[in-house]
């Protein structure tokens, strides 16, 4: 008999890809006990060393994805310059590992749940009451107890083990009205991918390619053209499975995809069209990426309507802003070019009804898999936009156990709190502004510019504002100060700028925005921290004459610092002393309080 260990936590999530590892980090946050399941040895999902696709979101300038992902992003500039994968891993495993109320089960695999059937709230006729997962290193059975469950496992893995709601497949144009070419319902989906890097030496090096690698020809590559030079090279078209099942069929489609893989970087070098001599393989993924499975049901389908026309939702907690990026099931044996590539209106809204089920009652979820048509998840399913989704489960679970809440009760009446508390943690809602306090409002100001205290913590055309006028430029040393009848301060919000159109950063663009690398060249740039990113600061508070400090932080790696105070002053101080750049002037975008 094996061991079998029993956890009581508040919030149990399955799948530590970004979208489940946010989700995590975000309810810790906020208190909740947390246990992240994850049945890989390394977080990321598709971001990690195993897999190592990049995090992609929204298009456009000023679009980046803040909150979470963006203080990822920043620590990962500071500690792995190179964008080493092994450094990158332990990024990710360093912010898990410094939230307290985070149980991290690594090597588990969720593989049971026990399930109350009976008439609950809003219809709903399943409730969950644990989950099981094995480890295979310690050979122990772990029985997580939770209020509520989260499934940011990509395939959906509690579907079929609690009877949620499910789709699969493309459906058919008319059901939602949406303009897509499926003009009857099926079950096929985009592939998966096995993909390879390549890592450019100073010595002629030979590849021999294995007995069963897939032999490839100029044919093969029609517009589907290998470019090792290029930073945007990362071989993403190497997909196959979408006319096959991307779960039941898995393992026999990974077979086929490292033969097709080894089969590739035989062409790229032996085939005599590419100055490859001096290049090795330096990766090939064994773990297939997956793009599409199971997708939940929810109180609301998003679709690709809802996209193309920029229907804002009430209920916004997160924004989309990639293409409507549909691959051909066929893959890498599609005849023609791979996907199509259609823009879309970013940033786009998206609505919290989605990320809950609609026949579980204590059923959240996050990631590729939320309530979705086919055709909306060709743009939703990137990585930065499941982040964001994850950080709203996190906080919308919050608010229900401290409430008593279902997750559909969260929508009924505690919205705008949702709404607020991501906002506070650096989540940018489209249609929304963070609100600032009378207080602050009414407090003296000895600088002359407002832009401190507008709610505007960004630059971005919906503020009709750019990077020369959504900040106020401090100079190194220079005071901002509040004056104000003595009151208690509950919270006190900073936002400087981490240049999220990262035009401060060597290199291409593609090597500016992501925070890993594909192939590696000899000449490939090292990265640094954002020029604009103020790297020292002091908060002070001062009460008739006295000064308290607040904060003070050398080495600055975050963007945006949200304090609960909750202490008497006449007076608050901000002295901005360091900035990463050369420059004497650091932007501050917000600093405001209540």
């Amino acid at each position: 008999m094996l061991n079998k260990k029993i956890i009581d936590c508040d919030l149990c999530v399955v799948g530590g890809g970004m979208a489940g590892l946010t989700a995590a980090i975000s309810a810790a946050r906020e208190g909740l006990k947390v246990v992240l399941m994850h049945e890989r040895p390394v977080l990321g999902g598709n971001a990690s060393s195993e897999i190592r696709m990049w995090i992609c979101g929204a298009k456009g300038r000023d679009n980046r994805e803040t909150g979470i992902l963006e203080e990822i992003a920043l620590e990962n500039l500071y500690r792995n310059p190179t964008k080493s994968y092994a450094i990158w891993d332990t990024v990710l495993y360093d912010f898990v590992r410094r939230e307290k109320n985070i149980t991290l089960l690594l090597n588990c695999t969720c593989m049971d749940a026990s399930v109350e059937k009976g008439k609950f709230k809003y219809n709903r006729d399943t409730k969950i009451n644990t989950v099981t997962g094995y480890q295979m290193t310690t050979q122990c059975f772990y029985e997580v107890k939770a209020h509520f469950f989260c499934d940011s496992s990509g395939d959906s893995i509690l579907a079929p083990l609690c009877n949620a709601n499910f789709r699969i497949g493309r459906e058919a144009d008319s059901e939602f009205g949406e303009n897509t070419e499926t003009k009857v319902a099926d079950k096929m989906t985009m592939g998966m991918s096995c993909l390879i890097q390549g890592r450019e030496t100073t010595e002629d090096i030979k590849f021999i390619p294995p007995s069963w690698s897939k032999s490839l020809t100029d044919e093969d590559f029609n517009n589907r053209t290998p470019n090792i030079y290029n930073d945007s090279e990362n071989f993403w078209y190497l997909e196959l499975g979408g006319n096959k099942n991307t779960i039941d069929d898995t393992e026999e489609l990974k077979d086929e995809l490292i033969a097709l893989a080894t089969g590739t970087w035989d062409y790229v070098k032996n085939s005599g069209k590419y100055d490859a001599s001096k290049w090795e393989l330096d990766f090939l993924g064994f773990l297939p990426g997956k793009r599409e499975s199971r997708r939940m049901c929810g109180e609301y389908i998003i679709t690709q309507k809802d996209i193309s026309d920029k229907k804002v939702f009430e209920d916004e907690i997160a924004f989309g802003g990639w293409p409507l990026d549909d691959h051909f099931p066929g893959g890498f044996y599609h005849k023609g070019v791979p996907n199509t590539n259609y823009e879309t209106p970013a940033p786009y809204s998206i609505p919290y009804r989605a990320l809950y089920s609609d026949n579980v009652e204590n059923l959240f979820f996050a990631g590729r898999n939320i309530s979705m048509t086919h055709t909306a998840m060709s743009s939703i399913r990137v990585m930065a936009t499941c982040a964001l989704l994850g950080e709203a489960v996190g906080k919308g679970a919050s608010i229900a156990v401290k409430n008593h809440f279902t997750p559909h009760d969260v929508y009924c009446s505690k919205i705008d709190l949702l709404q607020n508390l991501l906002m506070n943690e650096d989540c940018f809602l489209p249609s929304k502004t963070r609100k600032i306090s009378s207080l602050c409002l009414n407090a003296k100001l000895n600088i002359n510019n407002e832009v401190l205290r507008n709610g505007q913590d960004r630059a971005h055309y919906i503020y009709n504002s750019d990077d020369s006028n959504c900040s106020y430029k401090a100079k190194v040393g220079e005071q901002i100060c509040y004056s104000f009848e003595e009151t208690i301060i509950s919270d006190i919000h900073i936002v400087f700028c981490s240049d999220l159109n990262r035009d401060t950063l060597p290199g291409s663009n593609c090597e500016r925005m992501h925070s890993t690398r594909a192939n590696r060249r000899l000449d490939s740039p090292q990265m640094h921290m954002p020029k604009t990113l103020c790297r020292e600061f002091k908060l002070i508070g001062e009460l008739k004459g006295e000064k308290y400090e607040i904060l003070h932080i050398e080495n600055n790696r975050k963007r945006s610092y949200h304090l609960n105070v909750n202490k008497t002053f006449d007076k608050l101080i901000l002295i901005t002393q360091k900035s990463w750049g050369e420059g004497e002037n650091i932007p501050v975008i917000s600093f405001d309080f209540d």
